[in-house]
Formats: structure tokens, sequence, C-alpha cells
């Protein structure tokens, strides 16, 4: 299981010391992610382009989630994110034969994107086949090229829109900037909630 992503992105994982496996049961409703989980918590790929929890990031991604997008009541498991700080998260009340379905949470964008996917359908697929829809590579290229030196990002940074695009704010390279991905989370989180 999941060779074509180890294959896609094996190469580039960097692995963040300490980082044990988030076991919660919710997320262990999802075929193959107990093993994923054990395989690649903590870890870091191409630079920060993704990251996966670990069992010391997990609970406080799904605690920034669960405020940013209250409507959600809890529900959501986050298992990965990516350079701008989206949220791939397990939705428990979304399921296709009894395993959760993925939501993308974006923080710039204050939007929850339904991707009709299971975990390991995401994980060796989407991931795989489609990265610059599921990851935006392309624009994280081309930010990249501007700033080698943020780069590799550290586990706990996103880049983030200076002014989210909910508020307005340009969707290009001059509106990002590197900050702390929890933060990042609060700020806009807060900022969505209040303009709701």
């Amino acid at each position: 299981m999941f060779e074509r992503f180890v294959d896609r992105f094996g190469s580039t994982a960097t692995a963040r010391t300490g980082g044990r496996p988030w076991l919660d049961p919710r997320l262990e409703l999802a075929s193959g992610y107990r093993s994923f989980a054990h395989l690649f918590s903590g870890t870091t790929f191409e630079r920060g382009l993704l990251r996966v929890h670990d069992a010391d990031s997990g609970p406080v991604a799904a605690s920034v989630v669960g405020e940013a997008f209250p409507e959600y009541g809890g529900r959501l498991r986050p298992f990965a994110f990516d350079w701008l700080g989206r949220q791939f998260v397990l939705d428990e009340e979304r399921l296709r034969s009894g395993e959760p379905l993925v939501l993308l949470m974006e923080p710039g964008t204050g939007m929850a994107l339904e991707i009709p996917t299971t975990f390991s359908e995401l994980i060796d697929d989407e991931l795989v086949e489609s990265s610059d829809a599921a990851l935006l590579d392309q624009f994280f290229e081309e930010w990249s090229e501007l700033n080698p030196d943020h780069l590799p990002l550290a586990f706990d940074q996103c880049v983030g829109y200076d002014v989210p695009l909910f508020l307005g704010g340009i969707d290009g390279v001059e509106n990002l900037g590197v900050v702390d991905t929890d933060v990042y989370w609060t700020l806009t989180g807060q900022l969505r909630v209040a303009t709701r």
C-alpha cells in the first residue's frame, strides 16, 4: 500500500525528530491510515510542499480548524497539511462504504472543499496523479524561486496570505509570507468567523 506515494514523494522526505503517530480513533476509520501514520508522522516532503501530522501537531490542528470552521462541530480530523497551511482532514459525517471522505480546509480562502475520495485514494491517487490540483505545486515552485532562503519550510511554518482572499487579498506570490501555521490559522479563523 502507498507504493505510488512513496515513488513520487519518498526521496524528498525529511523526518521530524520524535514524530509519534497520531492514532485518533476517527482517523483509524480510514483504511491504511494506521500504517501510513507509523511510516510518515512528522515527515516533511519536497521542502515543505506536504507535511504529515504527528501526535503533537494533529490535535493542535484539529483545535484551530474547529475554531475557524465551527459549523463542522468538531467532526473533522486533520492528517496532513500543505505549504499554504491548508489542512487535509477526514470528515466523519461524509462516508463511502463506511470510510470517511476527505475535506480540504483552506485558511486563505475561508473555504472547505469536498474531495470525493477516501484517505487511501487521496494518498496514492490524487496526490500522485493530480499533485498540482491537490497541492498547488506549480504555485509553490513560483513562490520558491523568489524565496529560496525560506526553504525548506520548518514543520511548524506555512506560506500564508498577508491579506486573506476572503477579505479581498490578491491570489499571487506578492501577497504571501512565511508564518507560523498555528498563528496563521488562529488569525484567519477569527477573521473568517467575524465576517460570516
